[in-house]
């Protein structure tokens, strides 16, 4: 059985495909192993995305228009 990971002690910073702008960005938490967590920087006490690093990375290759 997966478990979410704990994410009270995640450092989360702006994703660097964010526009830098107050409104469109997400963070994301480094740090673990196969996992990334994905939040909306607007609301840092929201829910969290947890995605597999494959899935994430195909996501970013396809958003960067790799």
């Amino acid at each position: 059985m997966k478990r979410t990971p704990d994410l009270s002690t995640a450092t989360w910073r702006k994703s660097s495909y964010s526009d830098g702008g107050l409104n469109n960005c997400i963070e994301v938490a480094d740090g673990y192993s196969d996992l990334v967590p994905v939040r909306d920087s607007k609301v840092p006490a929201g829910p969290a995305l947890v995605i597999a690093a494959p899935a994430w990375t195909a996501f970013v290759e396809f958003a960067a228009g790799a």
